[in-house]
């Protein structure tokens, strides 16, 4: 709630009509260690973003795990997210493109930009009105991730929008002894890039301490850089 809050009152000083999602996991299903913090559940997690939807009038997001949450998840959220390495079940992705509403799948990290052609054709197979492509970052031998900027451009081909998740592309995955490392500190400048770039969007953890954090506490920023990072990323859209 203090982060849809902060964003919420951050979105409204600006002079610039961007829309705002808010993301919530009631699931954290692809943890590095058996004892990492994996969410409060479906039906808590579900609560929660009804509660933000209402309080801030604002639009949820969040990740299905199985085709079986597709439907129920459905009733809640506005946006159903499709976890990287999920992007290529097809049961999944019919399941969601079926619920009626937007999906967004999120590139793996092993994947081919051009190959997520097949995920978001299962999708829209299946009825679904709108399909969103989140670049993620890629692999980069063991326990780092790149972004290769062209993807971005490549995935626009086949879809309706582009996110470039931010946070999750500074990942050093299973760096951190038993959990995912980050270097949050170029988040700033690669929010800004993704701009400039012309993405649709950018997916951004942000945490009011994000040391406390019980998931990517090494990627998350604290709100003064959410803050920077969304004003000057505007400036960087207004003047491509």
């Amino acid at each position: 709630m203090r982060v849809a809050e902060f964003t919420a009152s951050l979105l409204e000083s600006l002079d610039h009509s961007a829309d705002w999602f808010f993301k919530g996991s009631f699931l954290k299903d692809n943890r590095t260690s058996h004892g990492s913090y994996r969410g409060p559940g479906m039906d808590e997690g579900l609560r929660i973003l009804e509660d933000v939807s209402r309080e801030f009038g604002v639009r949820t997001i969040t990740d299905i795990h199985n085709a079986m949450q597709a439907e129920p998840v459905a009733q809640v959220v506005d946006i159903i997210q499709i976890p990287a390495f999920l992007c290529r079940q097809t049961s999944i992705l019919e399941a969601a493109g079926a619920t009626g509403k937007p999906v967004n799948i999120k590139k793996g990290q092993f994947m081919n930009p051009r190959d997520m052609k097949g995920s978001a054709a299962k999708a829209a197979a299946a009825g679904c009105p709108e399909i969103w492509l989140t670049e993620r970052g890629t692999f980069f031998g063991y326990g780092d991730l790149v972004v290769d900027f062209r993807s971005l451009s490549i995935m626009s081909g086949f879809s309706q929008k582009v996110i470039l998740d931010v946070t999750h592309s500074l990942q050093l995955p299973g760096a951190a002894r038993g959990t995912s490392g980050g270097c949050r500190e170029f988040a700033p400048a690669l929010a800004r890039a993704g701009a400039a770039w012309g993405v649709d969007g950018l997916f951004i953890e942000a945490h009011p301490d994000p040391a406390s954090g019980l998931s990517d506490s090494l990627t998350m920023v604290d709100f003064d850089t959410l803050e920077s990072m969304v004003r000057k990323s505007i400036i960087h859209w207004e003047g491509r």
